[in-house]
């Protein structure tokens, strides 16, 4: 099962995302419908007013996350590739709402910037609260999947060694289109103009979905709507030689096997 948000003329709506159309859920966004304990059972049995596929405008996925928790170095080839040890905690940092844009809307270059790089994500969306989760509640809270892509701004982000100030400008960080409740995350690859810049495996995640709700949990109160960005894997720009970075009129391509695609272009930001 898929499901949105999606922008109409009165505003946005969530919505299931069915092969001959969407059906709208009866809530404003997908973040005020996952909140409902009866979310799931709700998205299978809606039958509200219904949108064609091809007029379907993307919000960002859930457009005000009460928390969007990252993950740095979380792919085991890219971590061992670059001579490091694997990771005995997951790397966390943070973004704030006004970062998400949706799956097609532009992406904006950072001002100030110009070291703009790609770093494709699987996405993990909290379908239920949970607290000091064990491995199998964990699992249990993840509402499904969905595809993010990191933008990230270097010379601002290694000004210090925290990463938050290249990670959260503004309109920054596409994510959707939509969240997969029976997904089976496979491959994950970027395109930058046509040309394949990373291609992995999500198998090759050092702290899986279950991993990571279960120790965020630990630090703090995941609700649903709240997203997890997995981490990427390599080939980022800035690793290559010499550098390889996001101008105005990139586009920028995003896919997670079995869960869906991104397709923004890069933008002069304001």
């Amino acid at each position: 099962m898929k499901l949105a948000t999606v922008r109409t003329a009165g505003g946005t709506a969530a919505v299931r995302v069915d092969d001959d159309g969407a059906v709208e859920l009866g809530a404003a966004d997908l973040g005020e419908f996952l909140a409902r304990p009866d979310w799931k059972a709700a998205a299978a049995a809606a039958d509200g007013p219904r949108h064609e596929l091809a007029g379907l405008d993307y919000a960002p996925l859930v457009p005000r996350p009460e928390k969007i928790f990252c993950v740095g170095l979380n792919y085991r080839t890219h971590i061992l590739e670059m001579g490091r040890e694997l990771p005995g905690a997951p790397a966390l940092f943070a973004k704030f709402a006004r970062a998400l844009v949706g799956a097609y809307d532009p992406v904006e270059l950072p001002a100030g910037s110009d070291q703009v790089d790609w770093e494709a994500e699987l996405g993990v969306v909290v379908g239920a609260e949970v607290r000091h989760a064990t491995p199998e509640q964990a699992a249990a809270a993840i509402a499904g999947y969905t595809v993010v892509n990191d933008v990230t701004a270097r010379d601002f982000q290694y000004r210090s060694v925290q990463w938050l100030q290249g990670k959260t400008f503004e309109r920054s960080t596409p994510v959707g289109p939509w969240l997969v409740t029976d997904a089976e995350p496979g491959e994950i690859s970027c395109e930058v103009d046509g040309d394949v810049v990373q291609k992995a495996d999500t198998a090759d995640l050092v702290f899986g979905p279950a991993d990571l709700v279960a120790y965020i949990s630990q630090i703090i109160t995941l609700v649903p709507g709240d997203l997890i960005a997995t981490g990427t894997p390599g080939g980022v720009g800035h690793a290559r030689k010499p550098p390889r970075y996001l101008s105005e009129g990139s586009e920028l391509v995003t896919r997670v096997e079995g869960v869906g695609e991104l397709r923004n272009t890069v933008a002069k930001g304001a």
